[in-house]
């Protein structure tokens, strides 16, 4: 059974930096595509950027492009999400999620196309 566990958030003032990791259990992270998404209150959850190690990939959305890294740690089975520049709309709570047995990429950017997700972990941004 996939477990994922996410750390890292707080609250940070308009220009500062999180980053975020998410330590995962059952299989490794390198096996499949990894996202991270956000959602703010009365908001749908987005898509903020995924990873497919196999392929070396990475995508993006358009509003945290140049500011935020997603990368992993095969030997520690980690996910992180290097947050940069924040600004106040970024404040959400943020998961880490798994996509299927074999997912490849290009990796969804929608949560319908990953089954296994995290609890979530708070970032709040003041200006």
């Amino acid at each position: 059974q996939a477990q994922l566990v996410e750390s890292g958030g707080g609250s940070v003032q308009a220009g500062g930096s999180l980053r975020l990791s998410c330590v995962v259990s059952g299989y490794r992270v390198s096996s499949r595509c990894m996202g991270w998404f956000r959602q703010a209150p009365g908001k749908e959850r987005e898509g903020v950027a995924s990873i497919y190690t196999g392929a070396r990939s990475t995508y993006y959305a358009d509003s945290v492009k140049g500011r935020f890294t997603i990368s992993q740690d095969s030997a520690k089975n980690t996910v992180y999400l290097e947050m940069n520049s924040l600004k106040p709309e970024d404040t959400a709570m943020y998961y880490c999620a798994a996509g299927p047995f074999g997912s490849t990429w290009p990796c969804g950017s929608q949560p319908y196309e990953y089954p296994y997700w995290g609890q979530g972990t708070q970032v709040t941004v003041s200006s």
